[in-house]
């Protein structure tokens, strides 16, 4: 029989479950939603029940319509949105609903800690610290509900909970400690008096004391879960991760010097250097976070695809039940029309920021905007306009990696972008940089899927299993002539925060928005 591995991706809107061969051939997809909950402005929470369910119901999905029987299944791992900070007791019962990643209410407490100026925020910038993180949305349980805080067994993150609900075991993904906790092997590991002097000196009793590597092997599927997922128990299960960084490995993005951009509700950019790589408004260098002996660099846009979600659920439902009625996509309407604007969108310019700004300002206080409207502007301008301010912000990170001595060549990407060739073109003429697309665009399953034949025994090594299952089909070239077009707008972009900033925050402070 052929043998299958399974790479189970919990994104922002749902799970999705790919079965590959160990060449990286995609055998089928399947994905579930589930919903997310804004109980007031800022704040982002899911139900872990819809997690399992989803996971359940997708991989089910996925065995039944590749015809796969699950003695074929060799190997599982999972990646998941990253920092989905959870409360829940030993068993796994939640406590309350997680914190997802974009939650960003916990301001308050990410002023407070980068007011304490610790050494080790040289891994956030230094200056700043961002309200996703881990310290921050577990501070915000402690002094907000002291009793969910106090009650909780374990205070983990969306990853940690997928790992005891497969494997009846609780670890920590050296991938996300790195990336989101302070974690830092090279220090010594944590740091403790870091996590004292902002009052979680406690937590420890509460974060999982086993910190695994990507793709190491955790144990085998219960046979709870393996009833749930329709797999065969004892199934062996591959240490995850978060699911953009798991993503720069469905990429191909092992080595130093590549450049990753995973695209969905967010953009992420990443990088892996071999040398120690810290600077303000760039996240890193993270040791080991995806390659063991590498640094990761990190930036990215909170706001992206959730932004042209946000556009067509807004302003385009016409289309939408158009392209239901002709079994077609929305963009396949909105897309022709915006490739025959000019670079610049006749004078609309976007800033992104529609739930603060992650990289390079790490500002939850601002909020998008757009400038130049006249009579003459339609619905394409305002869709063109949204991807170039994307474009933008993506620009202005890679140019902040460029600054403090990481100067990228070419760009990987994966995600819904990659689908668009509108969108990857502008990407492209905005940086002036080539874009390779992957065979398979959904990175963070293919990526989950490699740690999975790692964990199997198939491969030995990360690196080697990516150079059997990682593929490229397509390059997109920067259009030079475009591209000089945009430098200009994209200089009057990088102004505007600086020139608004203040105006911005001001208003988000008097509306509380």
């Amino acid at each position: 029989m052929k043998e299958i591995v399974m790479g189970i991706d919990a994104g922002t809107e749902g799970v999705r479950v790919g079965l590959f061969d160990l060449q990286g051939n995609e055998i089928t997809f399947a994905s579930t939603e589930y919903k997310t909950y804004h109980p007031h402005p800022g704040w982002a929470e899911q139900d872990p029940n819809d997690w399992w369910s989803a996971l359940a119901k997708s991989s089910r999905k996925a065995l039944a319509d590749s015809g796969i029987d699950k003695k074929q299944i060799i190997g599982v791992s999972y990646d998941a949105t990253c920092c989905s900070v959870i409360a829940c007791k030993d068993d796994g019962t939640p406590i309350r609903n997680p914190l997802i990643w974009m939650d960003i209410r916990a301001n308050k407490q990410a002023k407070f800690i980068a007011e304490k100026k610790h050494p080790i925020l040289k891994m956030s910038g230094y200056d700043t610290v961002s309200a996703e993180w881990m310290p921050c949305k577990a501070l915000w349980l402690k002094q907000n509900e002291p009793e969910n805080y106090d009650n909780a067994d374990k205070i983990v993150e969306f990853v940690d909970w997928y790992t005891y609900m497969l494997t009846g075991s609780w670890t920590v993904s050296t991938c996300n400690a790195t990336t989101r906790w302070y974690y830092n092997r090279d220090e010594g590991g944590w740091p403790y008096d870091f996590y004292e002097g902002i009052g979680l000196g406690d937590i420890f009793e509460k974060f999982p004391k086993h910190i695994l590597d990507l793709g190491e092997f955790v144990g085998g599927l219960t046979k709870a879960a393996a009833d749930d997922l329709g797999l065969e128990p004892g199934t062996p299960v591959a240490q995850g991760g978060a699911d953009a960084f798991v993503g720069l490995i469905g990429l191909g993005v092992v080595e130093s010097g590549k450049l990753g951009l995973i695209t969905g509700s967010s953009h992420l950019l990443m990088g892996l250097t071999e040398q120690n790589f810290n600077g303000k408004g760039i996240f890193g260098g993270f040791p080991d976070a995806v390659i063991k002996g590498l640094k990761m660099v990190e930036g990215g846009q909170i706001s992206t695809g959730s932004v042209i979600k946000w556009f067509i659920n807004n302003f385009c439902q016409d289309l939408v039940q158009k392209s239901q009625e002709l079994n077609q996509n929305v963009f396949d309407f909105l897309t022709p029309e915006a490739s025959k604007l000019p670079p610049g969108s006749d004078g609309l310019l976007v800033l992104e920021y529609w739930q603060g700004n992650r990289t390079p300002y790490v500002d939850p206080d601002v909020r998008g905007l757009m400038y130049g409207f006249s009579l003459n502007h339609r619905r394409e301008h305002i869709y063109r306009a949204l991807m170039e301010g994307i474009a933008f912000g993506t620009d202005l990170v890679i140019n902040s990696f460029k600054k403090n001595g990481f100067n990228a060549t070419e760009l990987y990407v994966a995600g819904g972008a990659s689908n668009s060739d509108l969108f990857l073109q502008i990407h492209s003429d905005v940086s002036n940089l080539p874009i390779y697309v992957p065979k398979v665009t959904q990175a963070p399953s293919l990526g989950s899927a490699i740690l999975a034949s790692v964990a199997a025994k198939r491969y030995s090594s990360i690196p080697e299993a990516v150079s059997h299952m990682v593929h490229y089909k397509k390059k997109v070239e920067p259009n030079f002539e475009n591209h000089l077009k945009y430098k200009q707008l994209s200089q009057r972009y990088n102004e505007a925060y600086p020139i608004l900033q203040p105006w911005m925050k001001g208003i988000t402070e008097t509306v509380q928005i």
